[in-house]
Order: structure tokens, then sequence, then C-alpha cells
């Protein structure tokens, strides 16, 4: 029982923390990947400009799940944010660090990340132009996270959309406000 294994090629591979759940590298990336684990600080990846960022797994400062690492990936003038499994709400100084996010990908499942309400007072924060929530109970998932509605229920956002697993994102329409993309 479970989630099938997913299997795809990958230009760059990010790992946020070692957890069992979360670092299948095996099984995500291409013949010629770079993998990126658990970093702090820059790296310059093809044209990719990644920075990774110290987070905790949880309100205590890590005693309890560790350190987990958020990714800034800059393409161009596009800035991506992968906040990993934060536990925590980011200090106001590490919120002016993060800005300006053109898109965010953010845990909403609780349990053992942020909550659906913790994420949507990060997102208000940030002011992302897109977030795409990501670390939710899916049918056959054998973890306890809450699932997707319980944060669409909440979000005062522009739209939800719902895309296919794909999405390709150009700089110049980019939405104004900002929009919940949820990828199937």
């Amino acid at each position: 029982m479970g989630i099938e294994t997913c299997h795809v090629d990958a230009d760059v591979v990010l790992v946020t923390h070692n957890h069992y759940d979360h670092n299948a590298i095996e099984v995500s990336s291409g013949k010629d990947s770079a993998i990126v684990k658990w970093m702090e600080g820059s790296r310059t990846v093809g044209d990719l400009k990644i920075r990774g960022f110290k987070f905790y797994h949880d309100k205590a400062q890590g005693r309890l799940r560790g350190e987990t690492i958020a990714y800034m990936v800059s393409i161009e003038d596009l800035r991506l944010l992968h906040l990993g499994d934060i536990g925590h709400r980011p200090s106001e100084e590490y919120i002016a660090e993060l800005k300006p996010v053109d898109v965010l990908f953010i845990p909403v499942g609780g349990v053992y990340t942020i909550d659906h309400i913790e994420a949507w007072a990060i997102i208000q924060d940030l002011k992302p132009k897109i977030a795409i929530p990501m670390h939710y109970w899916v049918p056959g998932a054998l973890t306890p996270l809450n699932p997707l509605n319980k944060f669409l229920n909440i979000v005062k956002a522009e739209g939800i959309r719902h895309e296919s697993r794909e999405l390709t994102i150009w700089k110049d329409k980019l939405p104004e406000t900002t929009t919940i993309i949820v990828l199937t």
C-alpha cells in the first residue's frame, strides 16, 4: 500500500534534508543530474543560481526533527523559493532576505511541517505571484498529513487554479496578485 514511486529524469535535484521520505535521489536523478544536498549558501549549476537557507523542521529549533534547507532558485529574472519541510514561521529578517518571490513552493499539511494556517501567513508575508502548495495528504499516502482542502478553504488569493503535472512560467505573464496553483 502507499503511493507508487515516481521515476523522473532531472537536471538538478535539491535535497532539503535527510529523512527517509525526502532523499530518494536514486529514483529522481537523470544521467547527468547535479545533486545539491542540504546546502546552506550559494552555488551555480548551469543557468541556475541556487541559494540554500537553513530553517528548522519544527518549532523547537530542530530539537524534534532537525534542520531543513529552503532553496531559492534564480534563473534569468525569475525567483523560485522551495521551503522544504519548514516547521516554523521565518523571522522578519529572513522574510526580508527571501523577497521578492515569484513562485513559492510551500508545505501546507501540518504534522511534520507548518500547517495550513501558518502557510497562509507566510504567503501573506512573502507575497509571491504564484504559490504552489505541497506536502499534504493525498489518497494512498500513509503519513497522517492534513488534506489540501484544509488549506484551500482558508486562502484569500486572487484565484485557485488546478494545473497538470507541469507548469510553464514566464516573468512577464505572472499574475499581479498571489494566485494559488495546485499541481496534479
